[in-house]
């Protein structure tokens, strides 16, 4: 069995290389035991992620199955970020972090937020939206020398992606927020991950029941409130009078509070709406419920001809590329190498899994790695690159800044989170 090391990692990388790259297939079952439910994400429209794949069967013959994308490429790329995120120090990987310290925000919602937590990687729109302090003075993240090499950089001269957001030249970005003028760069993601559940036993069911309330309160009765003062709500009670044209009616609250809704701001809703009373739930308004599948498989690939798109200008881009391919691996094996969470209801741990080095030639199977010896690999690589003069190891740690929220983006944070 192939044992990875960085010089095999080196040589794959090479533009004349004919290596095609690693896969990785694991098989996944749920924390309680075959065919127990796990909850696939959900989409807009209260909607699962189906379609079809070829599998073998036991025969060896090919068949057509449906399948529900339990996980998508997209949200695999984000949960490989997070781990990179939470090893960050140990793995000595650079960062630009926008500080939000000074902002007025709920207690639920971060105060700071990290280059691998931005939905755009380098290409996000909260790094544009960015200062950066310079002596007394705040200056534009976008004009300094960082920001302008950044937002310039693009897979064939990535000399400052690899430097500040390596992560980025992995799983993709596209530069698509700078203006006509502006970079229109992209770069398509090396890695790809995705986790399917296999022969789905009912891909659309809803959770039914009753949300329970020990008093019993009555879910019919209406209250007056203020939706920012969720403590001074008070009850409504109505009162009918029938005339000989028409019902009117007449609401009263049972403390003093203002009847006039329109011009106090509040509104009336049931009980059950600020979280009182027994709430029934169902039909198509209620949550999706977890799903039964005969297999579910996680699939990881690296492709080496996409990394091979990658250069950097002091002619050392299989080194640099051989550091992507390691990172990919140590963000793998630390989001996935273990049993896992990925929401509510899709708890998952492998129960076997199958490494494979996709050769010029041939295939052959690889011994898997847990998060230290990835590691390993990876900073083996990271001292390869260093002896070739890439800003890598002590230069990457020094490549840690802050910046924080320009005016334009202090005003949008303001008004989406009032402090009153």
């Amino acid at each position: 069995m192939k044992q990875l090391n960085a010089e095999m990692l080196v040589n794959a990388c090479k533009d004349d290389s004919f290596d095609a790259g690693i896969t990785i297939r694991a098989d996944l079952e749920p924390l309680g035991g075959h065919g127990a439910p796990v909850k696939p994400a959900t989409y807009a429209g209260g909607k699962f992620q189906t379609g079809k794949r070829w599998i073998d069967d036991t025969e060896g013959n090919q068949r057509s199955v449906d399948i529900l994308v339990i996980d998508n490429e997209p949200s695999e790329a984000n949960r490989l970020e997070a781990a990179l995120l939470a090893n960050r120090d140990e793995l000595g990987l650079p960062d630009i972090v926008l500080d939000l310290s000074s902002e007025s925000l709920p207690p639920h919602l971060p105060k700071e937020l990290s280059i691998f937590q931005f939905p755009h990687r380098n290409a996000d729109a909260y790094l544009r939206d960015s200062v950066m302090e310079n002596g007394n003075q705040q200056v534009k993240f976008a004009d300094t020398e960082i920001g302008k090499a950044i937002f310039s950089a693009t897979e064939d001269h990535a000399d400052a992606l690899f430097a500040w957001c390596p992560q980025a030249l992995s799983f993709g970005f596209w530069q698509s927020h700078l203006g006509k003028k502006g970079s229109q760069a992209k770069r398509a993601r090396s890695w790809s991950s995705e986790i399917i559940g296999i022969e789905p036993a009912v891909d659309d069911i809803r959770i039914l029941g009753v949300k329970g309330d020990p008093l019993n309160l009555n879910i019919d009765d209406k209250v007056s409130y203020d939706p920012n003062d969720p403590f001074g709500w008070t009850l409504v009670t109505s009162s009918k009078k029938t005339t000989s044209n028409q019902d009117e009616v007449s609401d009263t609250p049972t403390s003093n509070a203002p009847t006039n809704r329109r011009n106090t701001g509040k509104k009336q809703d049931s009980l059950s709406n600020i979280g009182h009373g027994q709430a029934p739930f169902g039909g198509n308004d209620a949550a999706l419920a977890g799903v039964s599948f005969k297999a579910i498989l996680q699939n990881a690939t690296v492709s080496f001809a996409s990394l091979r798109r990658v250069r950097v200008s002091n002619g050392s881009s299989a080194e640099a590329r051989a550091v992507l391919v390691a990172l990919g691996l140590v963000a793998h094996a630390a989001a996935f190498g273990n049993a896992f969470n990925l929401r509510s209801g899709a708890d998952l741990r492998i129960k076997s899994q199958s490494w494979m080095w996709l050769g010029a030639n041939d295939d052959e199977e690889i011994e898997p790695l847990g998060f230290d010896t990835a590691k390993s690999l990876f900073k083996e690589c990271v001292e390869r690159a260093k002896a070739v003069g890439l800003d890598v190891g002590d230069q990457w740690e020094r490549n840690r800044i802050s910046i924080c929220p320009a005016p334009n983006l202090k005003s949008a944070i303001a008004k989406s989170w009032p402090s009153d």
